[in-house]
């Protein structure tokens, strides 16, 4: 199938390009999803689950649980840090104001 593209003016070129993308995302959409199906099978032909091939699904490892408040804001006893993360403000405008990091430890 040969397309004349010098015969084709600018709006007929670009619907051709939008197409061809378009049938470009869906070939790729249907080799994935052979892919996946072809894994998935072959998992489960080993007697295994995808999870315990893979890990959890949508996640990065081990889900972690909650931190436990490490740090409060002696002016504000709401305003706690765990202690991972950015700093807030508060502490650093404490550290600044001649705090030590030992001073804000909840105790």
């Amino acid at each position: 199938m040969a397309i004349d593209l010098k015969s084709l003016n600018h709006n007929q070129l670009s619907d051709l390009i939008a197409r061809a993308k378009a049938r470009q995302e869906e070939l790729v959409k249907e080799k994935a999803s052979k892919l996946r199906d072809k894994i998935n099978a072959l998992v489960k032909a080993e007697g295994f689950g995808l999870d315990e091939v893979f890990g959890r699904a949508g996640g990065r490892g081990k889900a972690r649980g909650k931190v436990k408040a490490k740090y409060r804001n002696p002016a504000d006893p709401a305003q706690t840090w765990t202690g991972r993360g950015k700093r807030p403000r508060w502490f650093n405008a404490a550290l600044s104001a001649g705090k030590k990091e030992k001073d804000l430890l909840i105790g």
